[in-house]
């Protein structure tokens, strides 16, 4: 973990950038207060550092199709010595499921998913998931309406 200091421009570039991660150069230099090439070699910076992992735009679910979404807990079956590892490369590379954190309590992962409705929702679970390297249990909370949504992490003043 590479732990650079900020000061007061970094924090400013990191704030307008979370607002609007589409900004030219020019535009972000003139919203922070420094030239172009100065506040280039920021963002070059705060990018090799880590601080800044990705740049990308948010597509709307509802809009493409996607009507559902659901949380997913999981529970392996500790049976094999390598069951999270299996879990773990088995959706990798399923499209369908957003976010995946390895949690403590009951179950061992909780999964973000979306699906079209619910009868494919209920088939991707029954048929994709369920059949899973390891997997012992599924336990899925569908959300009714999403209340908050926070893309940008909170930065000081």
């Amino acid at each position: 973990m590479n732990h650079i200091e900020l000061d007061s421009y970094d924090w400013r570039l990191l704030k307008a950038l979370q607002t609007n991660a589409r900004l030219t150069n020019v535009a972000l230099s003139e919203q922070i207060n420094l030239s172009p090439s100065q506040c280039s070699r920021r963002l070059q910076r705060l990018e090799q550092s880590n601080l800044i992992e990705a740049y990308f735009t948010q597509l709307n679910a509802s809009e493409l199709g996607y009507q559902v979404t659901a949380f997913v807990s999981v529970t392996l079956d500790k049976g094999s010595k390598n069951s999270d590892i299996q879990f773990q490369q088995a959706i990798i590379d399923i499209p369908k499921i957003l976010e995946c954190y390895s949690v403590s309590g009951e179950a061992d992962y909780w999964l973000r998913v979306i699906s079209e409705n619910l009868p494919s929702l209920s088939t991707f679970l029954s048929e994709s998931l369920a059949k899973l390297p390891c997997v012992r249990d599924l336990t899925s909370t569908v959300v009714l309406n999403r209340i908050k949504h926070a893309p940008s992490i909170p930065l000081p003043n």
